[in-house]
């Protein structure tokens, strides 16, 4: 099923992500995990593209049984950076075997070593975009940042670059992770003024390891409240707390996200499936509602 129908209903829904292993032999390990998360009836999962592309065919293989033998609708992420546009077009061409018909289209993360673009790759993820288009009738996803692009130096030319995006032909936007909720009211406000009327997922991540979050957020340009902040300093050295506390504070974020009207929530699970569970859990009557 194609998302953007999936979007139109009235109804609460919450997704998740996995990615890949990055060597077959934790193949079956992942699988397992995504295995639990699909039992627990998510409106879809999504799946990365693995840093480097190098776990592509380990995308396209997940996102298929996803479909195929945990009946949930899947979404296969595809990023620029990583792969030579014949690459793109060779897993487009088996995404369209499989019978995915979805797409998330991302730049991806620039290499730290090396130029970019190099011959033959595409510059920016509008390119993908006009790509996935010409080849099938794909439902595509894209990218958004409430707290705009780590490489773009204004917001207004972040949301500018965003509804040029949009235009090339995407029909849902998934937001970067974001801790405050008031950064994502307020940047729906702004492209909401700019034209920009998808359907826009907000991404949440349950924190589960404090130590994590530096990276993170230098790689994202995610800003960190003070309330969590504290929450990091104090349980961040202690694991099992740290992930009770990183889940509660998700549960408040979506919470507050679906009293104020949000009906279409994502989340960065990151293979923990009882991350997943611990979260439907607590929102099991909230979604019924």
């Amino acid at each position: 099923m194609k998302i953007k129908e999936i979007l139109k209903e009235q109804k609460v829904h919450i997704s998740f992500e996995v990615f890949p292993p990055k060597t077959d032999a934790n193949y079956s390990s992942v699988l397992d995990a995504t295995r639990k998360i699909a039992a627990l009836r998510p409106a879809f999962i999504s799946v990365t593209y693995g840093a480097g592309g190098g776990t592509s065919k380990n995308t396209v293989s997940i996102a298929s049984q996803i479909r195929d033998d945990f009946g949930v609708t899947s979404l296969a992420h595809l990023t620029c950076v990583s792969s030579t546009k014949e690459e793109v077009r060779q897993v487009i061409g088996q995404l369209k075997e499989k019978g995915i018909e979805n797409i998330l289209a991302l730049r991806g993360d620039l290499p730290k070593d090396g130029e970019y673009p190099i011959p033959n790759h595409y510059r920016y993820a509008c390119e993908l975009i006009e790509d996935i288009k010409s080849q099938g009738d794909f439902c595509i996803g894209a990218a958004c940042y409430p707290e705009g692009h780590v490489d773009a130096e204004h917001k207004k030319d972040d949301i500018r670059y965003l509804k040029h995006k949009v235009d090339c032909g995407v029909d849902f936007l998934t937001t970067q992770m974001f801790f405050d909720n008031s950064i994502l009211y307020n940047f729906l406000y702004r492209i909401r003024e700019q034209g920009i009327t998808l359907p826009v997922l907000p991404g949440i991540m349950p924190v589960t390891n404090g130590k994590q979050m530096k990276r993170i957020c230098a790689l994202s340009g995610t800003a960190l409240p003070e309330r969590f902040r504290s929450i990091i300093d104090c349980f961040g050295d202690h694991p099992r707390a740290m992930q009770q506390a990183g889940i509660a504070y998700a549960t408040d974020q979506i919470i507050d996200l679906i009293a104020n009207g949000i009906r279409h929530i994502h989340i960065y699970s990151m293979n923990k499936p009882e991350v997943a569970e611990a979260i439907m859990t607590n929102l099991s009557a909230i979604i019924e509602s």
